[in-house]
């Protein structure tokens, strides 16, 4: 099956120029380096996002275009672009950007506190980057009329371009726990392409550190309850051993995801703490042996708060990792895991000469090889991106998201993927298990005062 289509619109290299008499007027003992300006960027249809911008005098030096990091992003399903072209009678999305004098509120600038100096609106032909990127705008425009003198009063600069962004799309048919399908979709057509199987692995077995067969790890209650002792059994006290292996169609192991530090409550309290954190092991098989791909944290926030804090680190080999996405879900709303490279905020690559990554470049590679693996049929079912040499987060920035429902609720994750970093099943599978363990460690970072649901119980 293709991809589905999506559309990434992004706003950046903001900058305010003023002329010098109105800038002295306006922003008289204000250094430009506080940026005291912000904006307000919208679209139809989608919340409002803001961003502060950086004020320079014309006396100073000319913009520098250096910070590459997007300061607003909006991505279009095909749902949203058949919208547009439905409702709007085939007019195209116009975005708005407000630039406000002043700090911004602690809302998003809704509580403005600054004045408004203009509105610049940018039209976007959906029609021109359905099969390539676009740049719709670069460069500076007037915004607030003018002065007395004729001049503009000032001057906003900005870059707004958009890019075709196609997405695998994969639903779970049911919770991780329950060893559900996975489905991918595309608009109305649903076609099974993994499932997965929850089980406590033998407690044990330390070999998947360290490259374990690919024959799957027993997980008979009888051998993992042998092997706990009646501490480790009392409810509450430690949530370990749980795994969850995804198959393709034939058959085959395609991925893992392994609790392999398990999710204690911190000393006087009953939750995970982020000082002791639970973590996975995501694991993809190579040579007939399960190489270790990447590693999840998850943790209770501290201060009464109810989120579930997380990092993912990508395991480039022995030495090196790389932080590749952070932040906190609400246990009581659910929210979102992502990683997106469009903008390097959070992120702490590591580089060492040995890996396969060029962090310097702001690339790194997803797929170390293809699958040696034969008769598996990986490989043919979702083939879509270039070779494993060419795929790197600089190109597209997206790389994965799956939501993420609130703790003790039905959860079915829908996982979107960049097709430009599936080659074969297992690029694809890896990221369909970390969704697994992600929902999972909602539950696994509960608080221990709660009975788990019986799925989940050893």
């Amino acid at each position: 099956m293709d991809p589905c289509p999506f559309v990434r619109i992004l706003v950046g290299n903001l900058a305010l120029k003023y002329p010098i008499a109105s800038s002295k007027a306006s922003f008289s003992g204000v250094h430009p380096s506080t940026s005291p300006c912000f904006c307000k960027i919208k679209l139809k249809n989608f919340p409002t996002q803001c961003a502060t911008v950086p004020l320079i005098l014309q006396e100073s030096q000319t913009h520098s275009s250096h910070d590459r990091a997007p300061a607003a992003c909006f991505t279009l399903n095909k749902t949203h672009i058949d919208n547009y072209k439905l409702v709007e009678n085939g007019k195209n999305p116009v975005l708005q950007i407000a630039v406000y004098a002043g700090r911004r509120g602690t809302a998003c600038g809704l509580m403005n506190s600054g004045k408004l100096l203009g509105t610049v609106t940018v039209e976007v032909d959906l029609r021109a980057v359905e099969t390539r990127a676009s740049n719709i705008h670069k460069g500076w425009v007037g915004i607030g009329g003018k002065c007395k003198k004729g001049s503009l009063a000032a001057q906003l600069h900005l870059s707004v371009s958009a890019e075709p962004d196609p997405r695998f799309v994969f639903q779970f048919d049911g919770e991780p726990e329950c060893s559900p399908q996975v489905f991918q979709v595309r608009g109305d057509v649903r076609q099974a392409v993994f499932s997965c199987k929850f089980g406590f692995k033998n407690a044990n077995d330390r070999s998947s550190l360290s490259g374990p067969s690919m024959s799957e790890p027993s997980t008979s209650r009888s051998c993992l309850m042998g092997s706990h002792s009646r501490k480790d059994r009392d409810i509450g006290k430690q949530r370990k051993g749980w795994q969850i292996t995804v198959h393709d169609l034939p058959g085959s192991t395609v991925a893992m995801a392994s609790m392999v530090t398990p999710f204690v409550p911190s000393q006087g309290s009953d939750h995970v703490s982020q000082s002791n954190p639970g973590a996975w092991l995501i694991l993809r098989p190579s040579d007939g042996a399960w190489n270790p791909w990447g590693r999840l944290e998850a943790w209770r926030e501290c201060g009464g708060s109810d989120s579930v804090g997380y990092r993912f680190h990508l395991l480039i080999d022995s030495d090196a990792t790389a932080t590749l996405a952070a932040g906190a879900i609400s246990s009581k709303n659910g929210g979102k895991f992502s990683i997106d490279m469009t903008s390097s905020v959070g992120t702490t690559p590591v580089h060492t000469p040995k890996s396969s990554c060029d962090f310097g470049s702001g690339s790194f590679y997803w797929s170390s090889r293809p699958s040696s693996r034969s008769g598996s049929g990986s490989g043919s079912e979702l083939g879509y991106g270039p070779s494993p040499a060419q795929v790197h987060a600089g190109t597209a920035g997206f790389v994965m998201s799956s939501t993420v429902e609130r703790a003790g609720s039905c959860s079915q994750p829908e996982v979107e993927v960049c097709a430009q970093h599936v080659k074969c099943s297992e690029d694809a599978a890896v990221f369909v298990a970390l969704a697994a363990a992600m929902d999972l460690s909602m539950d696994a970072c509960g608080l221990f005062s709660k009975e788990l649901r019986e799925e989940l119980r050893q």
